[in-house]
């Protein structure tokens, strides 16, 4: 797990979310990091009270505040912002293409804290803004293995390298199901607690089958048969069949396997000869879902089979 932050520098070069930043002042703090997704509006902190303020935050400036700053006397304005730009704020934004006053430039520009601006309101930039970064900063991870979409089940596929992942993967295509990513799996935490896996953008709708090469699923197979990112649900690992190993024979128990905090429920399967791998995935698969109603055939079947055993308590003989 990495710990992820941007720079204001990235904010001001984002496309994708149309957050439409410009630089007023306080050019030497652009690459002051951002770790926190969450926003503040400055409110009393205008007013001299920071008592409250989280200066680790972005503090986004819109009409209200700036209209204040324009009415209060200007001495006491300007000792205000040069109190509030003590702390080490991280940048201010001022929406609604509002311009700032020029003593907040120059406070900005001394203390090298960026002053942005943006045309937006204050309530859709907000919304963005909160987006962008909930985005770029969720925590992340990668793993080694396969990732697939069976029946819009994301199924994690672990295993040592060689035995079987990839080979999987391409048959479950072929029998309908969706590849996600194979070899590299990047995987992001999203709130509350649910994880999406992605392939890297290099190997993305690539297998890798051995004895065949390098293969484009989507080439192949049409983008029906891919998808660039998925909830990951179930992890299944592929292991070599061990003969003095005991695996689970009933399901009764389930077993996690967590990824960034977050538990998975597990399944071990042995591989072996004569073993059709792709039709118990897909079964795991459709079990899964049977779960997610509420119906655990193992369970179901364990409850019909100790009520029809005669289990008197001990001590309880027959004379």
């Amino acid at each position: 797990m990495n710990s992820v932050s941007l720079t204001i520098n990235d904010l001001l070069q984002d496309k994708e979310y149309g957050l439409g930043l410009s630089l007023f002042a306080g050019a030497n703090g652009l690459s002051h990091r951002l770790y926190s997704a969450r926003i503040q509006k400055p409110g009393l902190a205008l007013t001299g009270y920071t008592e409250h303020l989280h200066p680790d935050r972005l503090q986004v400036l819109g009409n209200t505040e700036i209209s204040y700053l324009s009415q209060m006397p200007e001495e006491q304005a300007v000792a205000n912002i040069a109190r509030f730009c003590s702390f080490p704020i991280s940048c201010f934004i001022v929406t609604k293409g509002l311009e700032p006053p020029e003593y907040m430039k120059a406070e900005a520009e001394r203390s090298g804290i960026p002053l942005l601006g943006t045309t937006l309101q204050s309530s859709l930039f907000i919304s963005l803004i909160t987006k962008f970064l909930e985005e770029r900063l969720l925590p992340t991870t990668h793993i080694h293995g396969v990732l697939v979409d069976v029946l819009g089940v994301g199924v994690l596929l672990l295993g040592k390298s060689g035995i079987g992942k990839s080979e999987c993967a391409l048959d479950l295509v072929i029998r309908g199901h969706r590849l996600v990513g194979d070899d590299i799996i990047y995987v992001k935490k999203k709130v509350p607690a649910s994880l999406v896996g992605q392939a890297g953008e290099l190997i993305q709708y690539h297998l890798e089958i051995r004895g065949l090469g390098i293969i484009n699923i989507k080439d192949l197979y049409g983008v029906s048969s891919i998808r660039e990112k998925k909830i990951i649900d179930t992890v299944i690992e592929l292991v070599d069949w061990d003969g003095e190993h005991e695996y689970d024979r009933l399901g009764v128990d389930d077993q996690i396997y967590s990824i960034l905090g977050v538990d998975l429920p597990y399944i071990c399967i042995p591989v072996r000869p004569g073993r059709n791998l792709t039709s118990i995935i897909e079964v795991a698969a459709r079990n899964f879902l049977l779960k997610g109603m509420g119906y655990h055939s193992a369970r179901e079947f364990q409850e019909k089979l100790l009520a029809r055993l005669d289990v008197r308590p001990v001590g309880d003989e027959v004379e």
